[in-house]
C-alpha cells in the first residue's frame, strides 16, 4: 500500500503453516543479526479480519481466547517459543503484554509511563520510546525532558525499577527521503541518547543545547550530512538567485508537529519530498536564540548587545519579503511560501514596536495592542506545514506592554 495507516489484514494465528513459515524465516534472521533481542512488532493489531473469518472465530471459542488480545497473546506464546529456539529474547511493543507469556520477553512502551509501569509491576523488562519519536518534528529539549523512571515509573519498588532497561528513539519514514534523512534524525538523536545515559537529575536544556551545537558540528565531520544537505536542499529550491533570502525565512520556521501534515496534505510513498517543510531543520536554532533574548529583555537582563541584535534580526526578518519574492516566483515550489514571508514581515514589525514601546515606558494604544496580539495569533497558526517560530517570542514582547 501505497499510504501510511493502521491496516486490517493480520497473520492467521490458527493456521500451523504460520508457524512453520515463521521458524524458518526467524531463522534465518537470527544468523544474519547478532543482536540479542529480536523484535516483533506487535502494535495496533485492530483484530478486524480476525472478527470475520468464521474459522478463526471458532478456534477463539474451542480454546478459551475471550477476546482478540487472548488470541494476540496465543500467537505471542508459539513466536516467542520460536524467537528463544533461535537463540533471541523476544521484544515487542505494548500490546504483546499479556500474563500468559513468559517474564523473560521485553515490553517496548510507545503509550508511556504508565504502560511501562504496569508491564514492570508485572516483572517484565521495558523499553521507553513514547517521547523520543524523532519524526514527531519535536524540539531536542522535548525529548531531553522525557525520563524514563519518571511520571507513573517513579512510583515504582526498587525492584520494579530494575525491570526498565532504559529507551530508544524511533524514526518513522513517511516525510524522509535520502537527502533529509540524517537531518530529521540528527542531531536531536545525541540529546536522546544523552538523556537516557545520563543520571535523572540532569536536566539543564541550556547546557544541553551548548553542548548539542558543537556534536553537531563533530557529526558532520564524520560523515554525517545533517547540515549540509539543509544548504543544499536550499540552494536546490531557490535556483540560480541567491539562497540567502531564502535561509532567512527558513532559519526561522519549523514543520508542523506531531501527526499535522498527514492531516494538511494528501502524502502517499511516490510524493515527492521536495518542498521548504521537507528542507527546514526540525527545530529552528535561530528562534531559540531570540526567545532567550526576549525572556532576558522582558526580566531587564538584556544586555545592551543582545537588544541590539534583537532589533537587527527583526529588522531583517521584516525587510526580506521584497528581497525574496523573484525567488518565489522562479520556482512553483516555492510560491505557497508568499503568505509565509508576509507573516513574517508582521511579526517583525510587531516586534520592533514593541520593543520602541517597552524603551518608553510600556504604555501602548490599547487598540494597537489588541491588533498586534490578533495578528500575531493568527501568524502562529501553520502556513504551507509550517510554523513561524518567533510569533511566539514577539507576541511575549507585545503582551509585556501595558494598553492605555
Amino acid at each position: 500500500m501505497r499510504r501510511g495507516r493502521i491496516f486490517n489484514p493480520a497473520i492467521d494465528p490458527t493456521r500451523d503453516e504460520t508457524y512453520e513459515f515463521l521458524d524458518g524465516f526467524i531463522e534465518e534472521m537470527a544468523h544474519l543479526f547478532p543482536d540479542q533481542y529480536f523484535h516483533i512488532g506487535g502494535d495496533e493489531v485492530n483484530g478486524k479480519a480476525w472478527n470475520r473469518n468464521p474459522k478463526i472465530q471458532e478456534f477463539k471459542l474451542k480454546h478459551d481466547l475471550k477476546n482478540n488480545h487472548d488470541l494476540q497473546a496465543y500467537f505471542n506464546k508459539r513466536l516467542q517459543e520460536i524467537v528463544k529456539k533461535h537463540g533471541k529474547i523476544m521484544m515487542g511493543w505494548d500490546e504483546i503484554l499479556h500474563p500468559d507469556l513468559p517474564k523473560d520477553i521485553v515490553v517496548q512502551s510507545w503509550r508511556g509511563q504508565k504502560s511501562l509501569a504496569e508491564a514492570a509491576r508485572q516483572g517484565y523488562r521495558g523499553l521507553l520510546s513514547s517521547g523520543y519519536y524523532l519524526d514527531l518534528m519535536e524540539p531536542a529539549a522535548q525529548h531531553y525532558s522525557m525520563e524514563p523512571l519518571a511520571g507513573a515509573t517513579a512510583d515504582l519498588a526498587p525492584e520494579e525499577k530494575q525491570r526498565i532497561l532504559g529507551g530508544e528513539a524511533c524514526m518513522w519514514a513517511e516525510y524522509v527521503n535520502p537527502t533529509n534523512v540524517d537531518g530529521r534524525i540528527w542531531p536531536r538523536a545525541a540529546a536522546v541518547a544523552e538523556r537516557l545515559w545520563s543520571a535523572a537529575e540532569v536536566r539543564d536544556p541550556d547546557s544541553m543545547y551548548a553542548r548539542l551545537k558543537k556534536i553537531s558540528v563533530d557529526l558532520e565531520s564524520v560523515g554525517l550530512a545533517h547540515q549540509s544537505s539543509h544548504r543544499l536542499m536550499l540552494e536546490r529550491l531557490s535556483g540560480p538567485r541567491s539562497v540567502q533570502t531564502l535561509r532567512t525565512l527558513a532559519d526561522v520556521l519549523e514543520p508542523v508537529k506531531g501527526y499535522a501534515r498527514s492531516k494538511a496534505h494528501e502524502y502517499d510513498s511516490l510524493t515527492p519530498l521536495n518542498r521548504l517543510v521537507d528542507s527546514i531543520s526540525p527545530e529552528s536554532d535561530v528562534a531559540r536564540d531570540f526567545a532567550g533574548m526576549t525572556t532576558r529583555l522582558l526580566a531587564h537582563a538584556a544586555s545592551a548587545e543582545e537588544q541590539a541584535a534583537m532589533r537587527k534580526w527583526l529588522a531583517g526578518w521584516r525587510d526580506n519579503a521584497p528581497q525574496l519574492w523573484p525567488v518565489l516566483k522562479s520556482n512553483p515550489l516555492l510560491q505557497e511560501l508568499a503568505p509565509v514571508s508576509q507573516n513574517l514581515t508582521l511579526v517583525a514589525t510587531a516586534g520592533l514596536q514593541a520593543m520602541d514601546y517597552l524603551d518608553a515606558g510600556g504604555h501602548v494604544p490599547a487598540a494597537w495592542r489588541e491588533q498586534q496580539l490578533a495578528t500575531l495569533q493568527q501568524a502562529g497558526k501553520a502556513q504551507a506545514e509550517l510554523l513561524n517560530m518567533i510569533a511566539p517570542s514577539v507576541t511575549k514582547l507585545v503582551a509585556a506592554t501595558t494598553p492605555e
